[in-house]
């Protein structure tokens, strides 16, 4: 058996992997804020989280999206947080800038009581834990 020219494989060259510059590459990053809601209402407290809940950063111009919430629902849900006790929930928002030093967790929402925590100093893991009441 022959193998005439229209029958020969064709070998694929492996595509060229050129480097980005370093502005064009984004890394994914995340913040962690872990709240813990202490109720002091003798008659207990509804809580929620809003979709529209920031971190603003105090000395540069920007604001983290909140992305993810865990142990609390979003609005327009309730969780009951009984009088005395307390409850943990964790947010996960976008990334801040690397010049963040400090910033404001910020619920903004179209009513009074939205949660509140000013002056979080930026650390090494982004991961911080804030008392709420």
């Amino acid at each position: 058996m022959t193998i005439s020219s229209t029958n020969k494989p064709t070998l694929l060259k492996k595509p060229s992997v050129k480097r980005l510059p370093k502005e064009l590459v984004q890394e994914e990053k995340q913040v962690i804020v872990h709240c813990r809601y202490n109720c002091s209402n003798p008659y207990g407290m509804n809580i929620r989280i809003w979709p529209s809940t920031y971190l603003i950063a105090k000395d540069v111009s920007h604001k983290s999206e909140l992305v993810h919430a865990e142990n609390i629902p979003f609005a327009p849900a309730w969780m009951v947080v009984p009088q005395g006790s307390s409850n943990q929930f964790s947010l996960i928002f976008t990334g801040l800038p690397k010049d963040c030093q400090c910033f404001d967790l910020v619920e903004v929402i179209p009513q009074e009581g939205g949660f509140f925590v000013s002056n979080i100093e930026r650390n090494q893991m982004d991961v911080y834990t804030v008392e709420i009441s």
